[in-house]
């Protein structure tokens, strides 16, 4: 007996400000105010990242980071596998102008499609030392150099990646012009482009006369396999997502160094650099394991079952902090 609450548990515990009282995509408006992004190169932003996530499915790079697994549809139907990103195939850029602003309803500018794709998902990173590596006989795919967090106020958590990201890259020994690739997650398209602009990333030339498509880049160094706009933001997932897929642009485009950066709604961000191996994943002299037979495993053994159909993806993946052999 009586009334209950229906308390949405995503809202509430992931996508609300506590300290301010309002959604994060109010802060994703604060955001572009401040730093004059328009609607219109956020769609622009955001359609690019569908068509990167696309291109990066269709050439089989996703398929390194991702295992299959096999989804029940219940008694007497055949299972499903899924090892695809289902975000994907949900794009239609000719939607893109017609959707409504969601947390402003005057002169707003983030929308359901400029935002982060809704998503459940997993992924896994072992975490081990250069004696253990070699204890165990593992092909390590890349090197921890270094790593940092920062902060700032909680409504401006949307560019706090850009103050922790040259904090890692100084704990790395580095400076910004030896990065080769970044991976920033796009909690919104604003995000990503506020970041970009602070870390002078990928600049932009804009022609307001066709804003969607004559949108142009330098060499691209940010999210190249698509991001958390096209592949998908799981809440408390990401952050290891990015990881993984920022260890697969470096093997893809034989990079040397990647820096993976995520904010979180308390005005904090974490930065962590990466160094590609130097050893040939195909050189079985280095180690006797790898990650692919690791995955390799699963298969065999049947693959994991799930019974959430919007599982995305299960990633396994293998750093250390001290082993020689790296950049």
């Amino acid at each position: 007996m009586g009334h209950d609450t229906v308390i949405d548990g995503m809202l509430k515990d992931g996508l609300w400000d506590v300290y301010n009282d309002f959604g994060m995509g109010v802060c994703g408006e604060l955001c572009a105010d401040k730093y004059k992004i328009t609607r219109e190169e956020q769609d622009a932003y955001a359609i690019r990242s569908f068509e990167r996530g696309i291109a990066a499915q269709k050439n089989g790079h996703l398929a390194w980071e991702i295992v299959p697994v096999e989804v029940s549809r219940g008694r007497g139907k055949l299972s499903v596998v899924v090892d695809k990103d289902e975000g994907l195939r949900m794009f239609d850029a000719a939607k893109f102008r017609k959707l409504r602003p969601s947390f402003k309803a005057n002169g707003g500018t983030v929308t359901a499609g400029n935002a982060s794709s809704i998503s459940d998902g997993a992924a896994a990173l072992v975490l081990v030392s250069g004696k253990k590596a070699v204890e165990l006989g593992l092909q390590v795919v890349a090197k921890v150099r270094g790593y940092a967090d920062a902060a700032q106020a909680p409504e401006w958590f949307t560019t706090a990646p850009a103050l922790a990201i040259p904090k890692a890259i100084s704990a790395a020994g580095l400076d910004a012009s030896q990065i080769d690739y970044y991976e920033i997650n796009e909690a919104f398209s604003v995000v990503a482009l506020a970041n970009q602009q602070l870390l002078h990333l990928n600049p932009v030339i804009f022609n307001p006369r066709n804003p969607l498509l004559t949108l142009s880049f330098s060499r691209e160094k940010l999210n190249v396999h698509g991001g958390a706009v096209s592949l998908g933001h799981p809440l408390g997932c990401s952050g290891a997502r990015i990881l993984v897929t920022l260890l697969g642009v470096l093997r893809h485009k034989k990079g040397k160094f990647g820096v993976g950066g995520i904010c979180n709604g308390g005005g904090g961000a974490s930065a962590l650099v990466a160094a590609a191996s130097l050893v040939k994943n195909n050189d079985p002299s280095m180690f006797v394991k790898s990650v692919d037979g690791v995955r390799a495993s699963h298969r065999q053994n049947r693959m994991p079952k799930c019974d959430d159909h919007r599982y995305e993806t299960d990633i396994h993946a293998v750093m250390l902090r001290d082993l020689p052999g790296f950049y």
